[in-house]
């Protein structure tokens, strides 16, 4: 199932996305009853995804990255594959969806995409043994984990490198029938394809991030892990328009703009 979280007059909700592809001309929202992280019903009240605005699918307490989760990426900007994953936080502040605004800092002058597979949590979990852990996931979604490189280099903690307003663009939906172990991900900026990219290459697995973060606090439904991006990150200029697409899946989309 795709659980699509939207608004439309006003009105905010959660949604099954019903129909084939992607393309908003073809696909219907059957409105949900109640709330996706725990059981809920169809309601049977259906809209056009093409009239409605898809915001983040979800609205969680936390957003976890997972840096160095790739070996090729941790070349690529000279460092090595660390011992134990590289967590750090991201605001709920920075979420926005698939066709929002990433708006550029003005404390930065490098500011990167990075692709990424991110992990819904469904339900509250604390030090989950590794047999457990698909339980405790909703589902999956696209993830671009913005980052002013430089800002990020210049500094030793990572809050305003990677935590700035509109940082966490997520979506389109959460895709919840789907193995994460061998997908291609990739990145284009206006069309072209700056980043490709298997989930198999991951140093750490989804099994493996969980079950190490869960040692150390405990995830809340809505939660979301962002699991790390392959090779291939590089800058962003305003007016560039980037897309992330995750096999079984969908593509989010966001143009960057200035900010102010």
């Amino acid at each position: 199932m795709r659980i699509a979280r939207f608004s439309i007059d006003g009105n905010v909700a959660f949604g099954a996305v019903e129909g084939e592809g992607s393309d908003p001309a073809g696909l219907v929202l059957d409105i949900i009853k109640g709330i996706p992280y725990a059981d809920f019903e169809l309601s049977g009240t259906k809209v056009p995804l093409s009239k409605v605005r898809l915001l983040p699918p979800v609205i969680g307490n936390k957003i976890l990255g997972v840096g160095r989760n790739y070996a090729e990426h941790a070349a690529e900007l000279g460092n090595a594959v660390p011992d134990v994953p590289v967590v750090f936080l991201k605001p709920t502040t920075a979420l926005i969806g698939t066709g929002d605004a990433i708006e550029y800092p003005s404390f930065s002058d490098e500011v990167h995409y990075e692709a990424e597979l991110a992990v819904v949590i469904g339900r509250m979990c604390r030090e989950v043994p590794r047999d457990r852990v698909k339980d405790v996931i909703l589902g999956y979604t696209c993830a671009n984990d913005i980052t002013a490189r430089d800002t990020q280099r210049a500094e030793n903690q990572w809050a305003r490198a990677k935590g700035f307003d509109t940082s966490c663009p997520l979506g389109p939906w959460v895709e919840t029938g789907l193995d994460p172990s061998d997908l291609t991900i990739q990145c284009t900026v206006n069309g072209e394809q700056r980043q490709l990219g298997r989930t198999s290459d991951m140093i750490r697995s989804v099994e493996d991030l969980i079950v190490h973060i869960t040692e150390a606090m405990t995830l809340l439904p809505g939660d979301v892990i962002l699991t790390g991006t392959p090779a291939g990150v590089g800058p962003l200029s305003v007016g560039d328009e980037v897309a992330v697409t995750i096999e079984g899946i969908g593509t989010l989309t966001n143009k960057v703009i200035k900010r102010g």
